[in-house]
């Protein structure tokens, strides 16, 4: 084993190193990478020292400042503001560092859209990423409509249904992959205006439609063969390993989507009666039961596997430090790492709850049963899965009586 060059912290930041090396062995980080964080910190602090400013200087402007100096000066690595995020969170812990939120302009756009946040949060209960996803996709049309008038009012109370099929039509055009949910949002402001009383009639219900492309790009699910390969390929005698074996096998028993595999926590597992909460969409809380062998996938990952200095509650966590909670983009890029392995190239996460669905298919689940399982709000949605599962209809079928010769 190399025994790390530890660097001299000097300046501003030199009373905060030994706190600091602490914090990153809570995080799990090996000497080497610790020994890398600190060097970064010893220049970080050279540069605050010269420039005569103390911690509190430490602004995004300053920040983008020193890591333009690093890209000139010809480094190769740490070249943006997240490779010192552990130093920064840990500054701004001990309250030393200004916080990393920038100070949003107060305008009549973000007034506005301030407000629907708390509506879609208060009383609509949506999750967090939901509010965020629709405040994101309105803002232009908000802003735009601020651009035209130029008089620092948004005169809303004027909006014509002309004006929003106008801005959807646009959109259409520039952004096509996604109007659709934008669409989605954009009727959700414009019922939000009518019941906030700045708009008299219900403009959303005049919102264009757009049309679904659904039949060319039905997914399907994977044949049992498929999935096996993709479970057989995780290596179970590393930690990432067990890890990955078990986040498979939660998608493709329960069916389970990216984002409730990331989220399970350790306190959603009641190993006596053998359930398992899940936290949906829509903040929905539903209660499963715990499949055996989904259970020993998750042990077997938990007592040897999970790091001891992982951070929170969550089941699956990062395989590297920090050692926090897996997101759902690492649930999906696990997914696709062991489609790559088995041969079967990129495999979305979410393709693999369309197999849990061709499993109880075949195995003589209703499409109520399956329904259930897989927690969807309206049949329909069950019922849309048998066009992805032709083949496994034509293998319940039975066959026609009598002799057609």
């Amino acid at each position: 084993m190399v025994d790390p060059c530890w660097a001299r912290v000097e300046g501003p930041l030199a009373p905060y190193v030994d706190g600091f090396r602490s914090e990153l062995a809570r995080l799990g980080y090996t000497p080497l990478s610790s020994a890398v964080q600190v060097r970064l910190m010893a220049q970080l602090s050279n540069r605050l020292a010269g420039q005569g400013l103390p911690v509190s200087g430490l602004t995004p402007e300053q920040m983008e400042a020193f890591f333009a100096a690093r890209r000139a000066a010809g480094y190769f690595n740490s070249l943006t503001s997240r490779s010192l995020r552990v130093l920064l969170a840990y500054l701004r812990g001990l309250g030393v560092a200004p916080p990393c939120t920038p100070a949003v302009a107060v305008t009549p756009v973000e007034v506005l859209l301030a407000r629907y946040r708390d509506y879609l949060e208060g009383e609509r209960g949506l999750a967090a990423t939901t509010v965020e996803l629709n405040v994101r996709l309105v803002r232009p049309f908000l802003t735009e409509r601020a651009q035209a008038r130029c008089e620092g009012s948004l005169g809303l109370e004027h909006l014509g249904v002309g004006e929003v099929a106008a801005f959807v039509v646009a959109q259409s055009h520039a952004r096509p992959g996604s109007v659709q949910r934008m669409v989605t949002a954009l009727r959700s402001l414009l019922g939000f205006l009518h019941v906030d009383g700045v708009i008299a009639a219900p403009v959303a219900e005049a919102v264009p439609l757009v049309a679904a492309r659904r039949a060319s790009g039905i997914r399907t699910g994977l044949a049992a063969d498929q999935v096996a390969a993709m479970m057989a390929s995780c290596d179970r005698g590393t930690a990432t390993g067990r890890r990955d074996f078990a986040i498979l096998a939660l998608l493709v028993r329960l069916g389970l989507r990216a984002g409730e595999v990331a989220g399970l926590g350790l306190d959603d597992i009641d190993w006596r009666r053998g359930q398992i909460t899940v936290r949906g969409k829509g903040n929905r809380h539903d209660t499963l039961p715990l499949p055996a062998d989904v259970g020993a996938a998750i042990v077997d990952y938990l007592q040897p596997a999970r790091p001891q200095h992982a951070l929170g509650r969550t089941v699956c966590v990062r395989a590297q430090a920090p050692c926090e909670a897996l997101t759902y983009l690492g649930v999906t890029t696990a997914v696709a790492a062991a489609g790559r392995r088995a041969g079967l190239g990129r495999v979305h996460a979410h393709r693999l709850r369309h197999s849990a669905a061709t499993a109880m298919l075949a195995a003589g689940g209703s499409l109520q049963e399956i329904g259930q399982v897989l927690r969807h709000r309206r049949p329909l949605t069950t019922r849309s899965m048998r066009r992805s599962t032709r083949r496994c209809w034509s293998q319940l079928a039975r066959p026609w009586p009598g002799d057609l010769a």
